[in-house]
């Protein structure tokens, strides 16, 4: 059991630093994906954490994950508004 956790745990922080990897890519397309990472990472970590009872880094990760649901959240609002009024943004 403790492997699994383990594998969590470092599959997440791989997530996170390939979402700030995509951040340095100049293409808008790859930071849709930077979100998704970063929620999944954060998550990810987070439960590493809760296993190992390391309750300050658990509520960090938390955290990380909600703000990139917002940002997720946030970003499709937008994406359809800017369908509705067909922006060119």
């Amino acid at each position: 059991m403790k492997l699994l956790f383990d594998i969590l745990g470092w599959s997440g922080s791989g997530l996170i630093i390939l979402a700030y990897a995509l951040t340095l890519i100049e293409n808008k397309k790859y930071l849709d994906y930077g979100k998704y990472l970063n929620f999944l990472g954060g998550l990810l970590i987070a439960i590493n954490c809760y296993y190992y009872n390391a309750i300050p880094p658990f509520v960090t990760n938390l955290l990380w994950s909600v703000i990139a649901t917002l940002t997720i959240y946030k970003s499709r609002n937008k994406k359809e508004k800017c369908n509705k009024t067909k922006c060119l943004t």
